[in-house]
């Protein structure tokens, strides 16, 4: 049967069923995080000339989730007609010792029904679940950088029970054809560096701690949760790829069910006047293209330490592969955040 033309908002209870998983990320969470980006560097710093530069930031976070009322519809030739569900959010991130600003993103989130083209074949089934519609739904993400990126990011939500897994996430640059780890000096905290940020005080976070975040940011989300005991997750897997390197000796990938999409860049982060490949040196090109990104998101239950009843927390760890200056630059992105209030 063909979408209708007049699409009238569904009653709230039909609305978040619709929206399968996803429905647990509406309202508003407030919470810390951490962020780290070696950026291209063009004027010498100190008298001094590199093409990369280190910044880390401790970040404080708002990010406001709500529904997009009525149904979407995506009009079908090789198969029939199917309706998607969303949510539009918005993002805002500063530094947390100075205020001062980082990022603001908005997008929005889209629950999607199985297809026939492409045939979808979920990958990796849930164990058995009390509502079985829960498990493998199929999401993405399309966003809006203002650098001049937008993406879109397509892949799977799953119920589990307990609490969330962390894998490592890597920082350490790579050669983009080889995939072989560089090493820079900046990663050290213990030496000065030229080209890095000033550190967050160690009123803010110890040394040590922070250290163990530039090797592994996901050591943060694990530290946030100690303690606690989660009763349950929801975990949102996407990519704009489903397969992605991300180095390392020997490299490795990410694999992600059901993923794809892609980024689009402004052609001032891409400046190839759309003629590959690359210039090369001296013209050192592109300025930053981010090629790729991937994300995990654990939305979690959380016994109340305090009281009788649960919470929830979200946690994230992103990474947006930046390629300049012949290498990989992993751009990652950590934060938990607690639900302040439901729309």
């Amino acid at each position: 049967m063909p979408v209708p033309t007049i699409r009238l908002r569904p009653d709230r209870h039909t609305l978040l069923d619709k929206y399968g998983l996803l429905r647990h990320l509406l309202g508003t969470w407030i919470g810390t995080g951490f962020n780290l980006i070696m950026r291209p560097n063009f004027a010498p710093v100190n008298g001094q000339q590199s093409d990369h530069f280190l910044e880390i930031n401790l970040t404080q976070e708002i990010l406001k989730v709500d529904t997009i009322g009525a149904p979407i519809p995506n009009r079908g030739l090789a198969q029939g007609d199917i309706t998607l569900f969303g949510l539009h959010y918005l993002q805002q991130i500063s530094d947390l010792v100075t205020f001062g600003a980082l990022h603001i993103e908005p997008g929005i989130w889209i629950n999607i029904p199985a297809t026939t083209e492409p045939d979808v074949h979920l990958i990796n089934p849930s164990p058995p679940h009390p509502d079985p519609a829960d498990n493998d739904i199929i999401v993405a993400r399309l966003a809006t950088i203002p650098h001049g990126t937008a993406l879109v990011a397509q892949g799977q939500a799953k119920a589990l029970a307990g609490g969330p897994h962390f894998a490592p996430a890597n920082t350490t640059p790579f050669n983009i054809t080889t995939l072989a780890p560089v090493q820079f000096p900046e990663f050290d905290l213990g030496q000065p560096a030229t080209f890095r940020s000033p550190l967050p005080p160690p009123s803010a976070i110890p040394l040590a701690t922070l250290q163990a975040a530039v090797t592994n940011p996901n050591t943060l989300l694990q530290a946030a949760i100690q303690g606690q005991q989660i009763l349950n997750t929801t975990l949102i897997t996407i990519a704009t790829s489903p397969t992605i390197n991300v180095g390392g000796a020997p490299p490795t990938q990410v694999n992600t069910p059901n993923a794809g999409g892609g980024t689009a860049n402004i052609p001032f982060l891409n400046s190839t006047n759309g003629v590959p490949p690359v210039p090369p040196p001296p013209h050192n090109l592109p300025n930053a293209n981010a090629a790729e990104m991937f994300s995990t998101f654990w939305i979690e239950e959380v016994q109340n330490p305090f009281g009788a009843g649960t919470f929830l927390q979200l946690q994230y760890s992103q990474t947006v592969n930046l390629n300049f200056a012949g290498l990989t630059w992993p751009h990652v992105s950590v934060a938990t955040l607690v639900r302040s209030s439901v729309v």
